[in-house]
């Protein structure tokens, strides 16, 4: 199929356009002083009435005159609902993933929001609880024609709005990382929105066919209805290309079939090879499990420096 009819079968399993861009309406909560950089809590709107919460790192001698590349952190799943902007921030949980900081402490100005369901966007009525209230949005959206993944798209690119509104971003250099859940975010956003020159995923590219034949059960934001049969999930990553898109893998990652993997990263190869952009898709597969090693680390750090310095 080619790649522009496949482009509209994945907006339509999607759940069709997304909205006209309401006002944000940013606002600062609080402002949290680090040494080197500065995390400033804030708010904005994504729809009319639906406030996402987010951390803004900011590095110290960045300002409106001496702006900085800017990066949007697509936190991970893990199960662990309490878990959302506040980890890639360092604010706590799993230090590995404190890659929001590190990535400021390289210079950049990062940004990283709650994903709906996470954090400060748990049921608001208070009624349903992690997975379950995780399930009532992704049936939620289906029932209505769309699916999580469609917000889940329609937030991050309310995330680069809000990026390059900012006085301190390059608005000509963005990037964005995220590992599992948050790679998923990263292949999923690419598509549709050219604005991010560079993208970097973690450990997550789970092929339909991987999932069927293991019988795993994945995050909501994998399933989009009626796709499988025009394409699987590296068809929707190779509509990143031309632009720059890096892939860390782990051998022993279950999620990951490393098998499906390796198919998958070549259909991704095939399609920046088409435009003559071979140089800007790159990937690497490491004999560990489901982790950020440091290799993967340096990885991710050289393909920022490569693209967005």
């Amino acid at each position: 199929m080619a790649a522009m009819d496949f482009r509209e079968r994945l907006l339509a399993g999607l759940g069709g356009p997304w909205p006209e861009p309401c006002d944000l309406k940013p606002r600062v909560r609080e402002t949290i002083r680090k040494e080197g950089y500065r995390i400033e809590s804030v708010y904005y709107d994504a729809e009319p009435g639906d406030a996402i919460p987010a951390m803004l790192l900011i590095p110290d001698g960045i300002n409106a005159q001496h702006p900085a590349p800017g990066i949007c952190v697509w936190h991970q799943h893990a199960g662990q609902y309490e878990k959302g902007k506040s980890e890639p921030a360092g604010l706590g949980f799993d230090k590995m993933h404190h890659t929001g900081v590190a990535l400021a402490k390289e210079g950049y100005v990062v940004l990283c929001p709650d994903a709906l369901c996470f954090e400060e966007r748990q049921d608001p009525a208070g009624k349903l609880k992690g997975g379950n209230y995780e399930r009532f949005e992704f049936l939620r959206y289906v029932v209505a024609g769309k699916c999580m993944a469609w917000k889940n798209i329609l937030d991050m690119r309310r995330a680069v709005d809000y990026l390059v509104s900012r006085p301190e971003v390059r608005g000509d250099k963005l990037g964005c990382y995220g590992h599992s859940m948050g790679s998923t975010h990263t292949w999923l956003v690419g598509p549709w929105e050219p604005r991010l020159k560079c993208l970097v995923g973690n450990c997550c590219l789970p092929t339909y066919a991987g999932i069927h034949r293991e019988h795993m059960l994945h995050c909501f934001p994998n399933f989009i209805p009626g796709i499988y049969p025009h394409g699987d999930t590296p068809d929707i990553a190779a509509l990143i290309a031309p632009r720059a898109l890096h892939l860390n893998f782990g051998e022993t990652d279950g999620g990951s079939p490393i098998d499906e993997v390796r198919k998958g990263v070549q259909t991704i190869a095939r399609a920046y090879e088409s435009m003559h952009a071979e140089d800007k898709f790159t990937y690497f597969i490491e004999n560990v499990g489901h982790v950020l090693s440091e290799a993967m680390w340096q990885r991710t750090k050289a393909c920022f420096a490569k693209h967005l310095a």
